[in-house]
């Protein structure tokens, strides 16, 4: 997986080179090299491996014996699982290194001015660099509905058993047991998981330096002043001194500092969703009150309820009765970490829905009815039988036509509310984005750096050349005659 370029924001452009920061770049940049090529080795494995199936695949359709070269698949397969095995090693131990020096990259930093005089500098786009383009993919994608519905009379026993006690808790309950031989709870579980992790990184050809690189050389002085503190190193600004230090170029105890002159560029993108989705609906004919407490609701309906054949429960007893759970649970883990431009990334809505609940196949409220039917047949068919057993199926159409009614009704209430979050689409459209910036060039982070080192003899010819252009020989350590001066921006 190309990783994410290193960076510290305080070299930049023009800027004095702090020697820490550089050094830690080049130690993340020399730790994140073996990881790469573990990388591309296991790649290029993966892609052989493909490729010789493929192949295969080919030769039998033109009817040509692939067996000798599917001999050498064995051999393939070792070396692949040896190349994941070193990678993961590889990058578990770089990562380990790599934490402590990423702890010392700051976000914000303190340094000294530039000594570049940007009124007369400038910087210049030039195609010095290459465009190339590294990515990796990996995507995982599962969807699962699952549907299950239990039978039980618990509930609807004891509620029937409420409904008719008035009668006598004997006969109530084996009313119950013979009217209601069912019923339906169903729970349905749609799941859906998508993982995709996207990386790649580019170079860009165009390059920034600073042409023409003009200094400002009291600037410079100052600078170097404030680098090297020590009385032995520091420059006076008189002739005398300066004539002195001109003399010394070339000898070992020449120091120096170094400025960023010019750069190349790159850009990298990391990201990485996971989202899963969870639906969970479930209908069941349930009591979630006491019993106590539903009995005293239902003695004073029991009396009209059984002289007029139906249940006689209203629409708002019966949400106490029935629940309809439907749950929908959304987790999101979006991470995007880009390296040489700021992407827009643009969210999903997510449809709030639930499912419909239905009987279980075989077992439907009309076999429940014959059921009821049945038994009726099997007693003595008078008058008050066939009363008995016509207002045992109107209390049980009634009681299916309740259940049907509450629960439907609270369906419309979830419909059409949207939730926005981050998925796979977000992390797409991020990535589309990316390239089309990086096709279009101007962007990135410096990943070769051109230094320009500044010395003390330079500066003192400078200044010398400066302020006494009769005594030395003109020598200049900048632009400053090689360009026009370019008007500020």
């Amino acid at each position: 997986m190309p990783t994410s370029i290193p960076y510290s924001p305080s070299l930049v452009l023009g800027s004095v080179v702090q020697p820490a920061a550089m050094a830690t770049l080049l130690e993340m940049a020399a730790l994140q090299g073996p990881v790469d090529a573990a990388q591309d080795t296991l790649n290029s494995f993966i892609s052989l491996k493909r490729g010789l199936e493929m192949t295969a695949s080919e030769l039998v359709n033109m009817n040509i014996d692939p067996k000798s070269m599917l001999d050498k698949m064995p051999d393939v397969k070792a070396q692949l699982e040896k190349a994941a095995v070193n990678y993961a090693t590889t990058r578990v131990q770089q990562e380990l290194q790599m934490q402590p020096l990423r702890a010392k990259v700051q976000l914000v930093n303190a340094g000294v001015e530039s000594p570049i005089d940007y009124q007369r500098s400038a910087p210049k786009q030039m195609p010095l660099a290459a465009d190339t383009l590294k990515m990796d993919a990996q995507y995982f994608s599962f969807d699962e509905n699952e549907q299950t519905a239990q039978n039980t009379i618990s509930n609807i026993q004891r509620f029937i058993t409420l409904a008719a006690s008035d009668v006598g808790s004997d006969v109530a309950f084996e009313t119950a047991q013979s009217a209601v031989k069912q019923v339906n709870r169903q729970r349905q579980m749609h799941k859906v998981a998508g993982t995709l992790v996207l990386t790649a990184s580019c170079t860009h050809r165009q390059a920034t330096v600073l042409a023409p690189l003009v200094l400002d050389v009291d600037k410079a002085v100052r600078v170097w002043n404030q680098l090297f503190p020590d009385a032995k190193d520091k420059i006076k600004p008189d002739a005398n001194t300066m004539a002195q230090i001109a003399r010394q170029e070339g000898t070992t105890a020449e120091k120096s500092f170094n400025i960023i002159s010019g750069a190349t560029y790159g850009s990298s993108f990391v990201g990485m969703v996971h989202i899963l989705r969870k639906e969970n609906t479930q209908t069941s004919q349930q009591r979630e009150s006491d019993v106590e407490e539903l009995q005293v609701m239902a003695d004073g309906k029991n009396f009209y309820s059984s002289a007029s054949g139906s249940l006689g429960m209203e629409e708002t007893d019966a949400e106490d009765e029935k629940a309809l759970l439907s749950r929908q649970e959304i987790s999101s883990h979006v991470t995007v970490i880009t390296s040489g431009v700021i992407l827009g990334i643009a969210a999903t809505d997510i449809q709030m829905a639930v499912k419909t609940f239905a009987t279980e196949e075989g077992k439907t409220t009309m076999d429940a009815l014959a059921a009821l039917a049945n038994a009726g047949n099997q007693d003595v068919q008078s008058m008050q039988s066939l009363a008995a057993n016509a207002r045992s199926g109107q209390e049980f159409t009634e009681l299916q036509a309740n259940t049907v009614k509450s629960v439907l009704s609270k369906l419309g209430e979830i419909q059409g509310m949207k939730v926005k979050v981050l998925d796979v689409n977000s992390l797409m459209t991020a990535f589309d984005n990316y390239v089309t910036a990086a096709r279009a060039g101007g962007i990135g982070v410096p990943i070769n750096y051109y230094l320009k080192p500044i010395t003390r003899t330079q500066l003192a010819q400078m200044w010398m050349t400066k302020y006494y252009p009769d005594r030395f020989l003109e020598i200049e350590g900048d632009d400053s005659k090689v360009a026009p001066p370019v008007a500020a921006q």
